[in-house]
């Protein structure tokens, strides 16, 4: 069996045929996936479908590509991922909360981009059906179910990273037809988020007849696991429960045992698919991800932080056995500068990377680990601290077997002790995955900021340099911060766009 879904080659071609320029929202495929004459059978729609998955591995002409820029929206601004010695100004400026709108993290291109290919397919691909009377209107729903969930997880980034931004919902050919558009709020954009979810859980396929298609794609459970983290976003836990119970009851996946780390790193992260695997972006030799120039050449551009004791806890060095699996070796690699290792190692505990350039680690979207977590977060805010805490110790055991040192005393019945415990049991599980930033957030801002922006505060203040530090996190603590600047591109060439409330006046 291979490792990935190859993907169309129409779809690649038509996808990578969209030219870049400083128009609003940049979302500009040519006439060959919009025009009359292409949506004619459900090959041509199939393949604008895989179009839109393909569009997450391209990377813009001068930009970096979206599975950089998740990498670095998910965690350079927080406490784990730090900067090598190969940095980019904008990447200094990033982790220095000091970010411009014209860096190139402000600009949204790469989201819109994949927004305006769903889009094409969710306004054209009801019209196969007039042209091919083989398929029917099922079909057609699963594949454009496929294309609501993919817009929803663009929507869900641009929620999480702008706040308010522009909802496009039409697609989008020329400049000529592209929508001059003011920001939406933040419930419209998270209410588009929930309906699209909500028609993409009614219609898309469970099972696409293969293990590797069942993982590249979004299925019902990749619904699911995306509904419950909207869900929990926005605190909504008993809805975030129930999507999660949907997964677990469905008894198709499972954690992998860590009593062997060498089968368990690679499984989850080498070969990718694995049983614990809900989706993933996937790559490889001929479409390979850009981690081996980011994070495996010397000397490094991104690497783990010197605070990693902090969350794996300290091994006994007359013990080096006992320890949490998901550290030095899986997670990063000291000996390397602190490498991204679980990104671009080759064996667990090794010094090797990556050869020759190659890289195929596919992007983990989500996994059963995460369905979990998600569960005891929910459970914490609804009264079941109890069962919450059992949910923990199901990863804790399977990761740290015989290791003990970050076990803490916790009362399941005060929410913010357990979600807090459960917060630093996910910077464990989730190193560099491109979730920490979300999670510090989502804690920062539950119940209308109750707690202020202290758990974002804490965080980085371990990381912060200290010459700047008091800058840093005074940045931080006003909430308008936590959102990213418009890039000035977007508001020259769309007099409806406002920048966002912090950057007027900092």
């Amino acid at each position: 069996m291979t490792k990935n879904i190859k993907f169309s080659f129409l779809a690649f071609i038509l996808l990578l045929s969209a030219t870049s320029c400083n128009k609003w929202l940049e979302l500009k495929p040519q006439d060959g996936i919009i025009r009359e004459d292409f949506w004619k059978t459900k090959e041509q729609l199939r393949s604008a479908v895989f179009g839109a998955y393909s569009s997450l591995l391209a990377v813009p002409e001068k930009r970096p590509g979206l599975m950089q820029n998740m990498l670095v929206w998910g965690e350079l601004r927080a406490d784990m991922m730090g900067i090598g010695s190969s940095f980019t100004n904008n990447d200094m400026d990033y982790k220095n909360n000091e970010i411009l709108p014209n860096s190139v993290y402000s600009n949204w291109a790469t989201l819109y981009n994949t927004i305006n290919v769903c889009n094409t397919v969710i306004e054209f691909g009801p019209t196969v059906r007039d042209n091919d009377k083989t398929i029917s209107e099922a079909e057609v729903n699963e594949y454009l179910a496929e294309a609501y969930g993919l817009r929803a997880y663009m929507y869900f980034y641009l929620l999480r990273l702008w706040g308010e931004v522009p909802l496009q919902l039409k697609a989008s050919s020329s400049d000529s037809k592209i929508e001059q558009l003011a920001k939406s709020s933040k419930e419209v954009i998270y209410n588009q988020i929930v309906s699209d979810l909500d028609f993409a859980a009614r219609n898309i396929a469970e099972n696409y007849g293969s293990n590797d298609q069942n993982k590249g794609r979004l299925t019902v459970y990749g619904i699911y696991a995306l509904q419950a983290d909207v869900y929990l976003w926005g605190e909504n836990y008993t809805e975030c429960i129930a999507a999660c119970k949907r997964i677990e009851d469905s008894g198709k996946f499972g954690l992998i045992e860590g009593t062997d780390p060498e089968l368990w790193f690679r499984e989850l992260y080498i070969t990718g698919n694995s049983n614990e695997s809900i989706f993933e972006i996937q790559f490889d030799r001929d479409s390979q991800n850009p981690w081996f120039s980011l994070l495996a050449a010397i000397p490094n551009r991104y690497a783990a932080t010197f605070y990693m004791d902090d969350f794996f806890g300290i091994t006994d060095p007359t013990t080096p056995t006992i320890r949490d699996i998901r550290s030095n070796g899986a997670s990063y690699n000291q000996a390397l500068s602190g490498m991204l290792w679980k990104h671009v190692g080759t064996n667990y505990g090794s010094n090797t990377a990556v050869l020759n350039g190659n890289s195929d680690h596919n992007w983990i979207v989500y996994r059963y680990a995460d369905i979990l977590l998600m569960k005891a977060e929910a459970l914490a805010w609804t009264g079941d601290g109890v069962k919450a805490l059992e949910l923990v110790d199901i990863i804790r055991n399977r990761s740290t077997p015989i290791f003990n040192g970050t076990v803490e005393t916790v009362d399941p019945g005060i929410p913010y002790q357990v979600s807090d415990y459960i917060l630093k049991e996910r910077a464990r599980e989730f190193a560099f995955e491109g979730k920490r930033w979300f999670d510090l957030l989502r804690h920062a801002k539950r119940k209308g900021y109750e707690r202020g922006a202290q758990v974002i505060v804490d965080a980085v203040s371990k990381v912060a340099p200290p010459d700047r530090a008091e800058v840093i996190l005074n940045k931080f603590k006003d909430y308008r911060n936590h959102y990213l600047p418009i890039a000035t591109s977007e508001l020259l060439a769309d007099k409806n766009l406002v920048q966002n409330p912090y950057y007027k006046t900092n």
